[in-house]
């Protein structure tokens, strides 16, 4: 049984938001920036350790080791890719990769088929969730290279990780993928990925779809995928404003049986230690929007929780086949969202403690 945690690479400036903010722009000027904005309201929400520039080896070597004292049993980086145009890269090649703790750390790629927000904090409440420009096209000759890019860069090191003997590697958005593709481009585009790396001797895929929605779920496992998760997998995106957070971990771990049976697959069960990205969206006082980023907040969350609701991850994961046990953590370090491992000046260490202690 393994847990692996997300890891958001936002955390360095790149050109397109120098250009789209001002030079130097980071979700750090989010983070610090977020006020209060109701009664009894958790912002902000500050790291213990301060901000830092996620390209930098020794500050994400420190964050391994963290990781590594703590039951984190291998980190998957979201990787950013639009037809072969990267961003957030330097993340995972120059910081993790660049560390002599990363050179030996397990690791995998999520990849994350959107485009970076360029407004931040998104101020006009008209505007669709993702914009048109956020969303990523792919067909197959795309997705064949994708995956070849990712198999000499990645998969072929000793520490990246597998799962069945095959790399891992999921898709933050299946159902757009799939219904882009459509199911006979989206079966075709997977089965020539694994002819190609059969073909160039590297080790073959191991695919989970994060979320695929009611339309496409019954199909995956026909398709080529090899499992089902999720990324954030807690808020009731069409609730109540304020929404407990014992609560919704109980509603969230009732539905991984009915996944797994939907999908026809081993579900790899995600938890997260809270949600509140407040600070990605300006501040409209009681006339919030009702939608992302503004809405919902998970409240009441609390270390001691969130290890119980690792232990109950654990359980439903040890009934999956012995070589597909796997506990996904949302998120090391998503902290304009609110879910994040690293120490706090709320409670210190005590959220990752909690998934030392959880999957005791």
């Amino acid at each position: 049984m393994r847990v692996l945690a997300y890891v958001y690479p936002g955390w360095h400036s790149i050109p397109e938001r120098d250009e789209a903010f001002h030079p130097g722009f980071t979700e750090w000027d989010l983070v610090y920036a977020s006020p209060p904005r109701f009664e009894g309201h958790v912002q902000p929400r500050l790291p213990a350790w301060g901000r830092y520039d996620d390209r930098d080896p020794v500050e994400v070597g420190r964050r391994i080791r963290l990781c590594a004292e703590h039951g984190i049993d291998g980190l998957v980086y979201g990787f950013f890719w639009c037809r072969g145009k990267r961003v957030f890269q330097d993340a995972l090649d120059l910081g993790f990769l660049g560390s002599p703790e990363g050179e030996r750390f397990p690791f995998a790629v999520m990849w994350a088929n959107r485009m970076p927000r360029r407004v931040l904090p998104v101020k006009r409440t008209d505007t669709p969730v993702i914009e048109e420009d956020r969303l990523v096209p792919s067909d197959v000759e795309d997705f064949v290279a994708l995956v070849r890019y990712l198999a000499e860069r990645y998969f072929a090191r000793e520490n990246y990780v597998r799962v069945a003997g095959r790399a891992y590697l999921s898709i933050f958005d299946s159902t757009f993928l799939i219904k882009e593709l459509g199911a006979d481009g989206t079966r075709e585009a997977i089965a020539r990925a694994r002819a190609m790396l059969r073909s160039g001797g590297f080790p073959d895929l191991y695919l989970a779809a994060i979320e695929p929605n009611e339309d496409v779920i019954g199909t995956v496992k026909e398709l080529g995928f090899d499992a089902v998760t999720n990324y954030v997998f807690l808020p009731d995106w069409k609730g109540e404003f304020l929404q407990d957070y014992d609560e919704r971990v109980a509603i969230r771990a009732a539905q991984w049986p009915q996944i797994a049976a939907r999908a026809g697959l081993p579900y790899h069960p995600s938890v997260t230690p809270g949600w509140d990205a407040s600070p990605r969206g300006a501040d409209f006082g009681p006339k919030r929007p009702n939608k992302y980023p503004w809405w919902p907040i998970v409240v009441g969350e609390h270390p001691d929780k969130f290890r119980a609701a690792v232990a109950r991850a654990v359980a439903y994961a040890r009934g999956n086949p012995a070589d597909q046990q796997l506990v996904m953590v949302a998120s090391l370090n998503e902290w304009s969202e609110g879910h994040y491992l690293e120490p706090d000046t709320r409670f210190g260490t005590a959220w990752i403690e909690a998934v030392r202690d959880g999957r005791l």
